[in-house]
């Protein structure tokens, strides 16, 4: 069975970041190609992707076979349910004419790149509803292909964890200031000696103005000196840690922030000729 995923759209400004982004923050996924049609030769196209952050800057990624000859390439965007186009460049240049009213202003291709294979979409201001199946459709001199993709949205950032003194003992906040959906929050407590240390907790969310991230703050009482507490905050979107090693004479902090890959394929494919109303059903059937 022929399974193809999605991707994302940007505007008519130029982005940065490029393929060197895409190799340090997204994963590409292979699927079998479709039929070509008769006449008419497949190019090899890949989408890359990883979730979008909402209120920030998104890559929608997608590379094909270069071409040298810039005026013969076409690429086209397009999410599912959708009426107007999410973005098309063709012969050096943005064609905006039949763009959706939610995507203008918001997306751009790295013209720059896309001579040497880079179809890529940049996303401005990443929206909730933004999340869905995309398609990338390329065409040039050598032929033409489809990839398509899922993408998702979310909120996420990484904890700072400090420690506040009190008559009643010292304890730790964990505060990151946007993250949707709801996380998870739990604490890890170790002693340098490695031994577990108990430990007690206590989370809040609270609402941001936009009406859809938290904030999300946790406190850990009853810390002690000589060991390493860690913050954990995770969704299904991603997963940041707060690390802070506490001794006698000084405190030692850390952060890390990890996204959740997609258990279900993102796709794709090296199809041509593989019409859209049957990429769609075959890629749900398959997720």
């Amino acid at each position: 069975m022929c399974r193809c995923p999605f991707s994302l759209g940007v505007g008519a400004w130029q982005p940065q970041g490029g393929l060197a982004f895409l190799r340090a923050h997204c994963l590409a996924f292979l699927v079998p190609p479709c039929f070509p049609l008769a006449g008419k030769r497949s190019i090899s196209v890949t989408t890359l992707t990883s979730p979008g952050n909402i209120g920030q800057r998104g890559i929608l990624g997608c590379t094909f076979e270069p071409d040298i000859r810039m005026g013969s390439i076409a690429i086209r965007w397009d999410k599912a349910g959708v009426a107007g186009l999410v973005h098309e460049f063709k012969g050096g240049q943005d064609h905006l004419q039949e763009q959706d009213a939610s995507f203008q202003g918001r997306t751009a291709v790295f013209a720059d790149q896309v001579i040497g294979g880079n179809a890529s979409l940049e996303l401005r201001d990443v929206q909730l509803s933004d999340a869905g199946t995309y398609r990338c459709s390329v065409s040039t001199a050598r032929g033409s292909g489809v990839a398509v993709l899922r993408y998702r949205t979310g909120a996420f950032s990484t904890p700072r964890v400090h420690v506040e003194n009190s008559s009643s003992g010292d304890t730790l906040q964990c505060e990151a200031p946007r993250w949707f959906p709801r996380p998870a929050v739990h604490w890890t407590a170790y002693s340098d000696a490695g031994g577990y240390l108990p430990h007690v907790a206590n989370t809040s969310y609270e609402l941001n103005a936009e009406n859809i991230t938290l904030k999300v703050v946790s406190f850990l009482h009853n810390v002690t000196a000589n060991a390493t507490y860690t913050c954990v905050i995770e969704n299904n979107i991603a997963k940041a840690t707060g690390n802070i090693k506490v001794t006698d004479f000084s405190i030692t902090r850390g952060t890390n922030l990890q996204l959740v890959n997609l258990n279900a394929e993102s796709v794709s494919s090296s199809l041509p000729a593989c019409h859209w109303m049957l990429l769609l059903p075959l890629y749900l059937l398959s997720i």
